[in-house]
């Protein structure tokens, strides 16, 4: 089998057509018609089946596409590496939390864009289920995620440890007592935010499991809700000093080791790093010095 035809075929069923490919591929219709016809030939199976939408994978087709599409990504990580003389530039998509946006980001965004002009950087926000999900598809050259992850595909670095703490409207100085209280909302982010499964669990310990769920979709938000008193919510204490500070909510300590949590870079193990990936981890680094972590 040919690389290149696999790589043919990968790409025909990816974007189910045979002319979308073509064009893709900067070709004739025809051209990718023969290397579809030459394999399937050479493999003594059909492997397209021609629909009024396109084309479709047969069973065989289907068999064959998880290898063909290891051959495509095998050589866009060759090509990169090749054409990567360590001068970073070019496309870079990193993900991360929106906390971890808020908080730490804008420093290093600074420095790596300055520093690296050439690169086009992309800066994706999501839940931590969300940017783990984008990095295992290669949808993302990295994240920034709560850990550990502990996946088996994805390496993962530790760059700085977080405390979490619970808010509640600023009148509230007893956070036991308003626990027990009847009809208690928690205010979250969507499904898949860390800080909203581990505020759960925290409740769970404590035999509260009758909440009511309150979605929103910005950190603004969450802290308006809170500090009008309609219920509770979690998130690392860095990120809530303003707003405490204005008066705006109280602050409650959950103790032990439920108030910790790390915040990890996680990238696959099978994917080439490439310069301006490096760079831009390095510029992480030199921001986020561990004395400085540590001593928040």
């Amino acid at each position: 089998m040919d690389a290149a035809d696999l790589r043919v075929f990968e790409m025909v069923v990816r974007l189910g057509s045979m002319s979308r490919a073509s064009a893709e591929l900067h070709t004739v219709q025809s051209n990718v018609t023969t290397r579809i016809q030459a394999l399937e030939q050479e493999l003594g199976v059909k492997l397209l089946i021609r629909t009024n939408r396109g084309v479709s994978p047969t069973p065989a087709g289907k068999r064959l596409l998880p290898y063909a599409s290891a051959v495509s990504r095998v050589l866009a990580d060759a090509r990169q590496a090749a054409l990567d003389n360590g001068a970073p530039a070019g496309p870079l998509t990193v993900g991360t939390l929106e906390t971890t946006a808020a908080m730490r980001l804008s420093p290093v965004m600074a420095r790596y864009t300055s520093t690296y002009p050439d690169v086009d950087l992309i800066l994706r926000t999501g839940t931590t289920c969300e940017l783990i999900d984008q990095v295992l598809d290669r949808q993302l050259d990295g994240a920034f995620v709560c850990g550990p992850v502990n996946h088996t595909a994805l390496a993962e670095e530790v760059f700085f440890d977080e405390e979490l703490v619970v808010l509640t409207a600023p009148h509230v100085k007893d956070f036991d007592t308003y626990l027990s209280r009847p009809n208690l909302k928690i205010i979250v982010l969507r499904a898949g935010c860390s800080y909203r499964l581990i505020l759960e669990a925290a409740l769970a310990r404590r035999g509260i499991v009758g909440f009511r769920l309150l979605e929103f979709g910005t950190l603004e938000s969450i802290f308006s809700t809170v500090s009008a008193g309609l219920g509770l919510t979690l998130f690392p204490k860095r990120l809530v000093g303003s707003a405490c500070a204005d008066g705006r909510v109280a602050i409650h300590s959950l103790g032990g080791s439920e108030s910790r949590v790390q915040t990890v870079f996680i990238r696959r193990h099978d994917t080439y790093a490439s310069s301006a990936l490096t760079c831009f981890l390095d510029a992480a680094r030199a921001v986020w010095e561990p004395s400085q972590v540590a001593a928040e």
